[in-house]
Protein backbone atom coordinates (compact mmCIF):
# COMPACT_ATOMS: atom_id res chain seq x y z
CA UNK A 1 0.00 0.00 0.00
CA UNK A 2 1.03 3.58 -0.56
CA UNK A 3 -0.22 7.03 1.04
CA UNK A 4 -1.17 9.83 -1.70
CA UNK A 5 -2.09 13.71 -0.67
CA UNK A 6 -4.94 15.26 -1.87
CA UNK A 7 -4.11 18.75 -3.06
CA UNK A 8 -6.26 22.17 -3.26
CA UNK A 9 -5.16 24.46 -6.15
CA UNK A 10 -3.06 26.69 -3.88
CA UNK A 11 -1.14 22.85 -3.45
CA UNK A 12 -2.42 22.66 0.39
CA UNK A 13 -3.06 18.73 1.45
CA UNK A 14 -7.15 18.09 1.86
CA UNK A 15 -6.58 14.73 2.51
CA UNK A 16 -4.28 11.95 2.41
CA UNK A 17 -5.67 8.47 1.29
CA UNK A 18 -4.14 4.88 1.43
CA UNK A 19 -4.26 3.36 -2.44
CA UNK A 20 -1.76 1.08 -4.64
CA UNK A 21 1.85 1.36 -4.99
CA UNK A 22 3.63 2.63 -7.64
CA UNK A 23 5.58 -0.47 -8.83
CA UNK A 24 1.71 -2.45 -9.07
CA UNK A 25 -0.28 -2.55 -12.23
CA UNK A 26 -3.96 -2.97 -11.99
CA UNK A 27 -6.63 -3.68 -14.70
CA UNK A 28 -3.97 -1.54 -17.29
CA UNK A 29 -3.83 1.40 -14.44
CA UNK A 30 -0.24 1.53 -13.21
CA UNK A 31 0.14 5.33 -12.99
CA UNK A 32 -1.49 6.01 -9.59
CA UNK A 33 -0.98 9.56 -9.57
CA UNK A 34 -2.68 9.98 -11.84
CA UNK A 35 -5.83 7.44 -11.17
CA UNK A 36 -6.59 9.42 -7.94
CA UNK A 37 -6.10 12.51 -9.01
CA UNK A 38 -9.03 11.62 -11.74
CA UNK A 39 -11.35 10.10 -9.18
CA UNK A 40 -11.10 13.07 -6.56
CA UNK A 41 -10.90 15.43 -9.30
CA UNK A 42 -7.97 17.14 -7.26
CA UNK A 43 -4.61 16.67 -7.71
CA UNK A 44 -2.93 13.42 -5.97
CA UNK A 45 0.83 12.81 -5.50
CA UNK A 46 2.73 10.40 -3.46
CA UNK A 47 4.22 10.64 -0.04
CA UNK A 48 5.92 8.04 2.25
CA UNK A 49 6.18 7.96 6.14
CA UNK A 50 9.48 7.61 6.23
CA UNK A 51 10.22 10.97 4.36
CA UNK A 52 12.04 9.04 1.27
CA UNK A 53 10.26 10.89 -1.34
CA UNK A 54 9.30 14.36 -0.67
CA UNK A 55 10.62 14.81 3.05
CA UNK A 56 7.76 14.71 4.98
CA UNK A 57 4.92 12.48 5.36
CA UNK A 58 2.00 14.86 3.74
CA UNK A 59 -0.70 16.21 6.19
CA UNK A 60 -3.49 18.20 6.18
CA UNK A 61 -2.89 21.58 5.94
CA UNK A 62 0.61 20.77 4.51
CA UNK A 63 1.86 22.46 1.81
CA UNK A 64 3.20 21.18 -1.74
CA UNK A 65 6.21 23.16 -2.72
CA UNK A 66 6.59 21.71 -6.32
CA UNK A 67 9.99 23.66 -6.61
CA UNK A 68 11.77 21.76 -3.76
CA UNK A 69 9.04 18.68 -4.38
CA UNK A 70 8.21 18.51 -0.48
CA UNK A 71 5.63 18.52 1.51
CA UNK A 72 6.04 21.92 4.04
CA UNK A 73 4.33 22.07 7.00
CA UNK A 74 2.61 24.94 8.21
CA UNK A 75 4.52 27.43 9.73
CA UNK A 76 4.30 27.62 13.59
CA UNK A 77 5.63 31.28 14.01
CA UNK A 78 6.12 34.00 11.88
CA UNK A 79 9.61 34.43 13.23
CA UNK A 80 10.85 31.04 12.21
CA UNK A 81 12.88 30.00 9.12
CA UNK A 82 12.23 27.12 6.72
CA UNK A 83 15.14 24.64 6.39
CA UNK A 84 15.09 23.90 2.62
CA UNK A 85 17.16 20.44 3.18
CA UNK A 86 15.20 19.20 5.17
CA UNK A 87 11.68 21.59 4.24
CA UNK A 88 11.25 21.92 8.38
CA UNK A 89 10.56 25.24 10.48
CA UNK A 90 13.44 26.60 12.49
CA UNK A 91 13.38 28.64 15.38
CA UNK A 92 15.63 32.05 15.16
CA UNK A 93 17.41 30.71 18.36
CA UNK A 94 18.10 27.44 19.16
CA UNK A 95 16.55 25.47 22.21
CA UNK A 96 18.18 25.04 24.89
CA UNK A 97 19.63 21.51 25.16
CA UNK A 98 19.13 20.91 29.48
CA UNK A 99 16.71 18.97 31.09
CA UNK A 100 14.08 21.76 30.75
CA UNK A 101 11.11 22.25 29.67
CA UNK A 102 10.31 25.13 27.29
CA UNK A 103 8.49 27.04 24.87
CA UNK A 104 8.86 29.41 22.61
CA UNK A 105 7.81 33.03 23.11
CA UNK A 106 7.20 34.76 19.85
CA UNK A 107 7.04 38.14 21.26
CA UNK A 108 10.30 38.16 22.11
CA UNK A 109 11.44 35.29 19.88
CA UNK A 110 13.17 33.17 22.66
CA UNK A 111 12.71 30.01 24.68
CA UNK A 112 10.99 30.33 28.03
CA UNK A 113 11.40 27.97 30.48
CA UNK A 114 8.33 25.81 31.36
CA UNK A 115 7.39 26.76 35.25
CA UNK A 116 5.17 23.83 36.79
CA UNK A 117 3.29 23.99 39.59
CA UNK A 118 3.36 21.19 42.01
Amino acid sequence: MANYAVLNKQNVVKQVITGRDENEAVNGISDWEAHYSEITGQRCIRTSYNGAIRKNYAGIGYKYDTKLDAFIPPKPYLSWVLIEETCQWKAPTDKPEDDKNYYWDEETTSWIESVSKV
